[in-house]
């Protein structure tokens, strides 16, 4: 039996005992899905009239404009938050203490303050008529923050032997940042940056609050206004509207794995061999080293030129 610093290895009764754990809690979790599925559909919010409503022109392109802006105010806000982030790292870095103790009040401020409060704040102090600019703005400020903290922490785990290396080279404080620290760090923490622009497009939801039609408000509007058989289609609105976030989340969790796994391969600055002339010559080559091995088993004097050991009209003794 191994044994583990955080936990002990079970053992065969352990084994047998978490078993079936696992299957008493899959059955509790399957048998309340079933229930809450038959009491919608016996309240009748699993008709297929709920569904047929996104049938209608009129609904697929109020979601089509609402998912619009959506990926609007997160394309703003997603590059905000990252260019906010980069200056705020560099300036709680920095060695200069006003501009370090600015950077760090900024962070600290922002950070504590609720995001909603933070949107909320900006459309009515700033943007009233700019609701998409107002959210932008408010999750560029919050995320920013966040991707500030990031870098940082990516700065930092940067071996000290590269940077002082960097200063031995006569590079300048600017020179080592951006082409010494920032990219390694950047490419260590690709994954948490990432993570927060998913966070950071989920949070496009709260301009519903400031009257910005994006998905969140769209759902909203088309489950209260649209009536089928007496009854709000909150269930099937909810149910198309979550999915169309989940994929959203996946696309842009799936694209990060793509930078991340081209980041991961090695530039060793070897030139790759043209592919077509690649495949003309291994025969030429194969040719090639078989003369020169033969010259070299034949000893000196002997070149490619010599003639095979046994042929025609050679006589062995």
């Amino acid at each position: 039996m191994s044994a583990s610093v955080l936990f002990d290895a079970p053992g065969p009764k352990a084994k047998v005992r978490n078993r079936i754990y696992a299957v008493v809690g899959s059955l509790a979790i399957l048998a309340l899905l079933a229930v809450s599925v038959l009491r919608l559909s016996d309240k009748g919010h699993l008709a297929p009239e709920m569904w047929d409503i996104f049938n209608y022109a009129g609904i697929r392109q109020n979601i089509a404009d609402a998912l619009l802006s959506t990926l609007k105010a997160f394309g703003l806000a997603a590059v905000g938050s990252l260019v906010l982030g980069v200056l705020l790292a560099v300036g709680r870095l920095s060695d200069h203490k006003p501009v370090r103790w600015a950077a760090t009040t900024f962070i600290e401020v922002f950070r504590s303050i609720p995001l909603l409060i933070t949107i909320f704040a900006v459309w009515v102090a700033f943007l009233t008529d700019y609701s998409m600019w107002a959210l932008a703005l408010g999750l560029s400020v919050y995320n920013g923050c966040v991707q500030a903290e990031v870098l940082r922490a990516g700065v930092n785990a940067v071996p000290r032997g590269q940077r002082e290396a960097a200063y031995a080279l006569g590079m300048t404080k600017t020179q080592v940042m951006t082409s010494v620290l920032l990219p390694q760090a950047v490419r260590s923490m690709l994954p948490t940056i990432i993570s927060q622009l998913v966070v950071t497009l989920k949070d496009t939801s709260l301009g519903f609050v400031i009257l910005y039609p994006e998905l969140l408000y769209s759902a909203r509007l088309i489950a209260s206004n649209t009536l089928v058989n007496g009854q709000y289609p909150y269930v099937s609105v909810i149910v198309v509207f979550g999915a169309i976030y989940i994929a959203l989340c996946l696309a842009l969790s799936a694209l990060a794995t793509w930078i991340e796994r081209r980041g991961r391969r090695a530039k060793t600055g070897i030139k790759v061999a043209d592919p077509v002339v690649t495949a003309v010559l291994p025969a030429q080559a194969t040719a090639e080293a078989v003369d020169a091995a033969d010259a070299a088993a034949a000893g000196p004097g002997a070149g490619p030129a010599a003639g095979p050991a046994d042929g025609p009209g050679v006589t062995k003794n």
